[in-house]
């Protein structure tokens, strides 16, 4: 395996992730931390400080990213639709499938993926894609899994309002003190190794008692995901780092939030933990393929 090898790129970008992916495992496996506090700062300060400082660049052009954000839209919202007559055909509860299905690990791992395979250049475009399956996860998905959710809120969930903040100094070009943005570069910096590191320490709870459904599951939703990206892709004409992004995007396993929503809404929570960690741990074979396919 040679340094020009694709063995040896596909390598050098998926180690640095899955490597503390296990790092927070066996940490937790050991000691049993409590993240719950990390959890929270990260989704409330970290998280939209990356956000923030992504859309706020002097490089971001939002009407540039418009197909691609449109790109990950129909994947995420195909992927959801797909998964509605498999569960009644399976015989569980669509809501129990459907949103693993559709909302993908865009945070955990699509933002640090994006850095470690195409640079720091590429996440302006990752942390888009990252918004659109974030934001239709705390509106539709919340609305999904209680039809009483206000969705009028929205703004105040921290991610999207640093998002609109962050537009907004785009758009308006409006000048941030420089120490202030390295300040907010700084925590954003905080973000991916503690996502990356948290993912570990949930997967000391990952289950097997679903193991037929969640294995199911952790197959198609990559395979559906590429499916559909590489046919939104020729649709779009996307060509380039965003088709490739797109396709990555499309191959990305479920969202560990799908979990924490589960729980909340009281949505079969357990079954839905088993869908979500096994598919992560899916990724391990999904992720070198879709590379290979874009990098090749």
């Amino acid at each position: 395996m040679t340094p020009d090898s694709l063995a040896f790129r596909l390598v050098a970008i998926l180690f640095p992730i899955f490597g503390i992916v296990a790092a927070g495992y066996f940490y937790a496996r050991h000691h049993k931390p409590e993240m719950a506090v990390a959890n929270r700062l990260n989704m409330d300060v970290f998280v939209p400080a990356l956000v923030f400082a992504a859309m706020a660049g002097k490089s971001f052009d939002l009407t540039a990213y418009a197909p691609l954000a449109l790109g990950g839209f129909i994947v995420l919202a195909t992927c959801g639709l797909l998964a509605w007559p498999l569960a009644k055909l399976i015989g569980i509860q669509p809501k129990t499938l459907a949103p693993p299905m559709m909302f993908n690990n865009s945070g955990n791992i699509g933002l640090p993926l994006a850095v470690l395979a195409w640079g720091e250049e590429a996440l302006p475009a990752a942390v888009i894609l990252f918004m659109v399956e974030n934001t239709l996860h705390f509106s539709f998905g919340a609305r999904l899994l209680d039809p009483h959710a206000r969705l009028l809120t929205l703004w105040r969930v921290p991610v999207v309002a640093a998002a609109i903040a962050g537009l907004a100094v785009a758009l308006l070009k409006i000048p941030v003190w420089q120490p202030l943005v390295i300040a907010i570069k700084m925590l954003g910096d905080v973000s991916v190794p503690l996502l990356l590191f948290s993912l570990g320490v949930r997967m000391t709870d990952v289950s097997f008692r679903e193991w037929k459904v969640a294995t199911g599951s952790a197959v198609l939703r990559p395979l559906a995901g590429m499916a559909v990206a590489a046919g939104i892709i020729e649709l779009l004409g996307l060509q380039g780092r965003e088709a490739a992004m797109l396709l990555v995007f499309g191959a990305l396993p479920p969202a560990v939030l799908n979990f924490l929503f589960a729980e909340r809404y009281k949505q079969e929570p357990q079954r839905v933990a088993s869908i979500v960690l096994i598919g992560n741990l899916a990724a391990l074979f999904f992720l070198p393929l879709a590379l290979a396919l874009v990098l090749r």
